[in-house]
């Protein structure tokens, strides 16, 4: 049985035929297209654009829609002014959008974080960096990898600056210091170089010994946290009892003096008095005596029970107390007694 076979018509080179002209036409236009839509570029805000011509620098743009020349001849480089950027080291935040904000080698992350205190004591230390870019031709141009410039220079300062000090500073006194003098070197060296970067925080996170001696280092800092309790304390009652004591000492004081100044003050009435009284009786000695023993027994006959008044141009005796009249005794008696 034969098998069919469909007819095939051989392919004619000579019946395809290209035209040049439209051939041409159709690069050009997709030239056009290209160059159009790569002459444009759009600057974020936070950020401005370094453009360069033919490699060498041409002029920075602020944010907005700009042009360039197309295929390449001009080249833009966008650089984030407006940013805080920072630097962990140590540990890092997972998610970050900057190549260079932590070190991604776990291996390297446990190295730059162990350093050697001035005692010649061990810490781990991790800490940040905040910086943001100030100069964008400086920051594009001087250094072909700036933030890892920046990430070396600052685990240097960080143990020159720990390799100062002792293992207790380090871990408890010490930490505003440090980061004090960690900002004032790094902005120092930073400028120095013309990094076009101006660090804006040094900030310590977690500072602890290593761990085979994190215990013995946690409970000499829960007895130094007791003893400053203790002092406080201490400190608390002395201030509660020194005042009140002072207090008491004051009034007494002030009583003492107010009872002095009283005695003085009757001490110099009582001596005018006496000099007035005086003056009197030499003027009129007898009146004088008189008077004075007048008013001495109106101050003192009051106090004197059973008073009995002599006189003695009468012979008989008459008791003051005595002197009510009985009303229950007869009329007669009271006649005998008046004789």
């Amino acid at each position: 049985m034969a098998i069919n076979q469909p007819n095939t018509l051989p392919f004619d080179p000579a019946s395809f035929r290209l035209n040049p002209a439209r051939v041409l036409l159709a690069v050009l236009a997709l030239l056009v297209v290209i160059g159009g839509f790569s002459s444009f570029y759009q600057v974020p805000a936070s950020s401005v654009a370094i453009v360069q011509r033919f490699g060498k620098y041409l002029t920075t743009k602020e944010p907005g829609l700009h042009f360039k020349l197309p295929f390449g001849l001009d080249q833009v480089t966008f650089v984030e002014v407006r940013r805080q950027l920072k630097l962990e080291f140590g540990y890092g935040t997972r998610g970050a959008l900057n190549d260079y904000q932590y070190n991604r080698d776990g291996g390297d992350m446990e190295l730059e974080k162990n350093m050697v205190t001035g005692d010649l004591n061990a810490a781990v230390v991790e800490w940040v960096v905040q910086f943001h870019i100030s100069e964008a031709r400086a920051y594009v141009f001087n250094f072909l990898e700036p933030q890892t410039t920046l990430r070396d220079l600052s685990e240097s300062v960080m143990r020159e600056v720990v390799g100062d000090r002792s293992i207790d500073e380090v871990l408890t006194v010490g930490r505003q210091e440090m980061e004090v003098k960690a900002l004032e070197k790094l902005q120092t060296i930073a400028s120095t170089l013309n990094m076009g970067i101006h660090i804006d925080q040094v900030q310590l996170g977690n500072v602890n010994p290593p761990l085979e001696v994190k215990d013995s280092f946690d409970e000499v800092n829960r007895a130094q946290q007791q003893k400053e309790s203790s002092i406080n304390q201490a400190n608390g009652e002395y201030n509660r009892v020194i005042p009140e004591a002072r207090g008491k000492a004051e009034q007494s004081v002030s009583q003492a003096e107010g009872y002095a100044t009283q005695r003085v003050n009757e001490a110099e009435g009582d001596t005018a008095r006496f000099k007035a009284l005086l003056t009197e009786y030499q003027k009129a000695p007898a009146v004088t005596k008189k008077r004075i023993y007048l008013e001495t027994l109106s101050e003192v006959l009051p106090n004197v029970p059973g008073k009995i008044i002599i006189d003695d141009k009468v012979p008989q005796f008459l008791p003051l107390m005595n002197l009510q009249p009985n009303k229950t005794a007869p009329a007669n008696n009271s006649k005998n007694t008046s004789r």
